[in-house]
């Protein structure tokens, strides 16, 4: 973690110095590799620290915690572009991130420096086995479960740079306007954690993704007809929705993923994902120079054809229940 913590404090700091567009591309490299590379690790401490039963309001919890500052970001950083200007906005911003990134990890430091009196667990994953290993020992329905994820994430992907041009330039909205949008996002996708993970956990992970997998393709269509601050407040809060079952979706992955492999698993299937759908920024710029509305239209059709695609080889035809859901009923019945 601390490696990963030094990275983005790297990214920051060469954007803040060397103000030059190959310096936001490399910093962004950078401060954007935390998300990515953390990843694995979170989950393999929910998978380990929690029961079957648990793992999606755990991973809900952990959810609601990250959109805290993911909400208050947008906001202070509106405020200093609207008061300071763009250039000493972001240049204040910036100075922020890199207290913020120093200050973690300072706490980072003071929580490695525990004692480790116990000896670590030998391991029972395979020493020896290779990415192309891990991703052979995916069951079907996380293959099936990573190709309606690719479809989906190419719906977010498209429109995703351009979101805060049509924000502005369409709906009219400043920079300060548009941190609030951003917040009601957050503050929406906050509000369904947790009710929504203890549902998944009772009664199964399987319907909460496929309804996240339709809000996914419901934003571009809402933002299609977003012309004003108030149109675009119920865009933002449909694209919160979107988080309706994220933490069920990672919850599934948990219960389709062998133990012996759980970290590696979940790096090889967020790998795999990302690589691919990197292609989709480049696909929405050209659909974006076409016309905006040609964008937002090519994410819905991702969109829909990857909650089809759940439907039809997970949700449809899941003829198991999860292993979260098992659990749970058996300790009700006990």
């Amino acid at each position: 973690m601390l490696l990963f913590n030094a990275l983005s404090l790297a990214g920051y700091i060469i954007v803040l110095v060397w103000q030059h567009w190959l310096a936001l591309v490399l910093g962004a490299f950078l401060f954007l590799a935390w998300s990515a590379l953390s990843l694995p690790a979170t989950f393999a401490v929910v998978a380990t620290s929690l029961d079957k039963r648990q793992h999606t309001m755990g991973i809900g919890v952990q959810s609601m915690i990250r959109r805290v500052p993911m909400m208050i970001g947008p906001l202070a950083g509106g405020w200093l572009i609207t008061r300071f200007g763009w250039e000493q906005g972001v240049r204040f911003a910036l100075l922020g991130c890199i207290a913020l990134s120093a200050a973690t990890a300072l706490f980072q430091w003071s929580m490695a420096e525990a004692p480790e009196a116990e000896s670590p667990r030998p391991s029972t994953a395979k020493p020896g086995l290779t990415f192309f290993g891990v991703v052979k020992s995916f069951n079907p329905t996380l293959r099936e479960l990573l190709v309606s994820d690719i479809l989906i994430r190419f719906c977010e992907r498209l429109p995703y740079a351009f979101v805060i041009l049509w924000a502005m330039n369409q709906g009219g909205v400043t920079a300060e306007q548009y941190g609030w949008l951003v917040a009601i996002e957050m503050v929406t996708a906050m509000l369904c954690y947790i009710p929504v993970a203890h549902l998944a956990d009772k009664h199964g992970q399987r319907p909460f993704v496929f309804a996240t997998f339709i809000f996914f393709t419901l934003f571009p269509v809402t933002l299609m007809f977003a012309h004003n601050f108030a149109w675009l407040a119920v865009a933002f809060a449909v694209r919160g929705l979107k988080e309706f079952g994220e933490p069920a979706r990672k919850a599934l992955i948990i219960a389709q993923a062998r133990p012996e492999l759980r970290a590696r698993t979940y790096g090889a299937y967020y790998l795999i994902r990302d690589c691919v759908v990197t292609s989709g920024s480049f696909l929405g710029a050209w659909l974006w120079s076409i016309s905006p509305q040609t964008n937002f239209i090519g994410a819905s059709v991702c969109g829909g054809l990857g909650a089809v695609w759940f439907w039809k080889t997970i949700y449809r035809n899941g003829q198991t229940p999860d292993a979260s859901a098992t659990a749970n009923r058996a300790t009700t019945q006990t």
